[in-house]
């Protein structure tokens, strides 16, 4: 599971070097944050969700 998250976290902030229309800096200060508000959880379901929502972010090659 902790390289799955790693693999995650890794191609997120290579995500955000590559934007166009968002600065990059605040996108990986978003991602940062959000890691290491998420990095406490140990109720499995809420592990998988956040996961999710970082993949389709990847996937959809959107902004949050």
């Amino acid at each position: 599971m902790r390289q799955i998250v790693l693999k995650l976290y890794k191609d997120l902030l290579r995500y955000g070097e590559n934007l166009k229309y968002t600065e990059t800096k605040y996108f990986k200060n978003r991602i940062r944050r959000g890691f290491k508000e998420n990095k406490r959880l140990t109720d499995e379901a809420e592990i998988d969700f956040q996961l999710q929502k970082g993949q389709k972010i990847l996937q959809d090659q959107r902004v949050i």
